[in-house]
């Protein structure tokens, strides 16, 4: 088994936030930061130079965007592997990150111990959404999910493996509904709708319900 620590490149403009990471990350088994900058054109410059597993990026950086830098680091290499972790949470940025080929959108306040969960599924082929952007996808269709609407029938001939109340239950995950949430909207126990929810990350072949919500989104399932 790999228990090589994942190598990240750590783009972020101010001080003060880039030594907190790179110290909270050092406090964390797995995570190595091996190089920093503070600008889109130095981090394209240092992706080049270090070739880390993970670039963890900003989105306003004070040449170019964090976004337009990983847009060229993947020009790059199209394997590379970059998160925006960010404040900003408008569609555009959203959007525009994911068609730059990012593989996650993270807020800032995130808590520490889930990025890294994020840092290394990512690292190994994932993607994640921030819980507070998938209704923004949802809600506009922004062009990163497909346009179109399957029928029930469409359905069941992609995914047949997923019942119809499983379907039911994954379009409540995509809107961002808890277990309980979800059972009080079925008329369901918690109990059941939490082992509907198990089903559906087992049927789709993902680690989570916010995967299984990103899976969803990309493939026209909602």
């Amino acid at each position: 088994m790999n228990n090589l620590p994942v190598k990240i490149l750590l783009v972020e403009d101010h001080k003060l936030m880039r030594v907190g990471l790179k110290s909270l990350f050092e406090e964390l088994d797995g995570l190595e930061v091996i190089s920093e900058a503070q600008s889109g054109k130095e981090a394209l410059e240092k992706y080049k130079i270090t070739h880390p597993d993970v670039t963890l990026m900003d989105i306003g950086l004070p040449d170019i965007s964090g976004i337009e830098a990983a847009k060229r680091i993947i020009e790059h290499n199209s394997l590379a592997k970059v998160i925006m972790l960010t404040s900003h949470i408008s569609e555009q940025e959203v959007t525009d990150s994911l068609h730059a080929g990012a593989c996650a959108y993270v807020m800032k306040d995130i808590n520490i111990e889930i990025l890294k969960m994020i840092i290394k599924t990512v690292k190994e082929g994932a993607m994640w959404l921030d819980p507070q952007v998938v209704p923004i996808l949802r809600d506009k269709n922004c062009g990163v999910v497909p346009p179109r609407q399957m029928s029930r029938a469409m359905f069941k001939e992609q995914h047949a493996n997923l019942t119809q109340r499983e379907y039911e239950v994954l379009k409540l995950v995509v809107d961002g509904k808890s277990n309980n949430e979800i059972a009080k909207e079925l008329t369901i126990s918690e109990h059941t709708a939490k082992a509907h929810v198990c089903n559906i990350i087992q049927k789709l072949v993902v680690d989570d319900r916010t995967q299984a919500a990103v899976k969803a989104l990309k493939e026209g399932l909602v």
